[in-house]
């Protein structure tokens, strides 16, 4: 039994040798034709399926209303806040900026300037809502090698800050990005970063702090520098004008209406019942030019896309992933993570006793080892995906298995190859003291 269980030990250390030697070997791009295929799967995550197929449609949360600001001006937005502060929202978010880009502040480069009595009417506004919080950006002035390491801060221009809060919009996006229409994944975010040594609270996580500063206390108790977004649903962004681009928008707005919305025009011909807004948190921000209009501007692929892997169309404007992460945080519907070393440790218990298995049926059932050892690999991936999923979808625990089910997926290969090395020396050290032993 000693001998066994240390030859399990040296073969489950060779898997993992053998799945370095893999990671090395996609590091060095031997496999670029099989890049489009590669980048599907890495768009795509197991608990994807919970998000998207698994999960009932969820009750709409009555106390998030998004607005459409579209490309309005700041006198035309001044007069949004102006009509939807008359019916007493508790918190106003506005998911927009009102500085010059790059700080250039001339009327060529920054036209917003030339509208002096707008940005008094905008400043006004936001002074008599008295409950209005506004974006700010995390920056990297510093070049580092790590994309995600910030050191100050943009603001939009003082003469609105001054009677607002502020918190940063940035989300974590994979792959990281730099524009607004790159293409943009988000599965998660930051509740705070420190800059300067004080803590800055996202965008979302303010607005939380104004409407419930008890459950949002509660959050951030949590103390986690990232955190993954429990997503439960989109907005209606079809526009029944345009059958073309109803059409267009199926496949990206068929999705469980989380939030109420209203279009830019609407709320200007007030299409609204009068408490729609009424102690209600109330966000703002582009979700196109009207609704349904086809843009990628500002726009997320989330684990609510109906195309799981390939995806094709971006699924939910930065302004509604922002309202999830405002019902993640009220509904205290957060997602917990299993530690990095515990994933390690399982990886490591399922190969070890999966080699161990091995061995017994190679010992025991030799003609039976091949048809036993595939349909046990097969039965394993297929329990360890399940327990992703369902993980996920009754617990709301994120299991990162992919050490686990790589690792159970090279044990049948990997116990061929050792074997078949440890016969091929086995072999030639009998032979070497045969010779030796052989009488001249």
């Amino acid at each position: 039994m000693k001998k066994v269980a240390r030859q399990s030990i040296s073969i489950t250390v060779f898997v993992f040798l053998m799945m370095w030697a893999v990671g090395e070997i996609t590091d060095l791009k031997l496999f670029d034709a099989f890049d489009g295929m590669s980048q599907a799967f890495k768009e795509f995550e197991l608990t994807d399926i919970v998000f998207s197929q698994l999960r009932e449609d969820p009750l709409v949360d009555e106390r998030i209303v998004v607005v459409n600001i579209g490309n309005l001006s700041r006198r035309d937005l001044a007069q949004q806040i102006n009509i939807i502060r008359q019916f007493k929202p508790r918190v106003i978010g506005i998911d927009s900026y009102f500085n010059c880009e790059g700080n250039l502040r001339d009327s060529i480069n920054c036209p917003q300037l030339l509208d002096t009595l707008g940005n008094l009417m905008l400043a006004y506004e936001i002074e008599q809502a008295g409950n209005v919080v506004l974006v700010s950006k995390l920056l990297q002035k510093e070049k580092t090698t790590d994309i995600d390491v910030y050191d100050s801060l943009e603001y939009s221009d003082e003469i609105f800050t001054q009677n607002a809060r502020s918190g940063f919009a940035n989300l974590i996006t994979n792959p990281p990005a730099v524009h607004q229409d790159d293409v943009k994944q988000c599965r998660s975010f930051a509740p705070r970063y420190t800059v300067d040594n004080e803590d800055q609270y996202a965008f979302a996580v303010q607005i939380c702090m104004a409407f419930d500063s008890a459950k949002t206390k509660k959050f951030l108790d949590r103390n986690k520098e990232e955190e993954l977004i429990n997503y439960r649903g989109n907005i209606e962004i079809q526009d029944i004008r345009l059958k073309s681009v109803r059409q267009l928008n199926t496949e990206t707005t068929n999705y469980p209406l989380m939030f109420y919305s209203i279009d830019v025009d609407q709320l200007y011909r007030g299409e609204f019942l009068e408490d729609f807004f009424k102690d209600k948190i109330v966000i703002m921000g582009f979700l196109g030019s009207y609704f349904g209009e086809f843009t990628w501007s500002d726009k997320y692929f989330t684990p609510l896309n109906k195309k799981p892997a390939g995806r094709a169309n971006p699924d939910m404007f930065g302004v509604v992933v922002h309202a999830n992460i405002v019902a993640m945080i009220l509904n205290e519907d957060y997602v917990s993570e299993v530690p990095a070393w515990v994933e390690i440790a399982i990886a490591v218990l399922t190969c070890y006793l999966t080699v161990l298995l091995f061995m017994t049926i190679d010992q025991r059932l030799p003609n039976w080892y091949d048809a036993l050892s595939v349909t046990i690999q097969v039965v394993q991936l297929i329990l360890i995906s399940a327990i992703i999923v369902f993980a996920f979808a009754w617990f709301y625990v994120k299991l990162d298995l992919g050490l686990t089910l790589l690792a159970t997926a090279l044990v049948g290969p990997s116990y061929d190859i050792f074997k078949g090395f440890q016969l091929e020396i086995t072999r030639r050290l009998t032979n070497r003291r045969k010779n030796v032993s052989m009488p001249e």
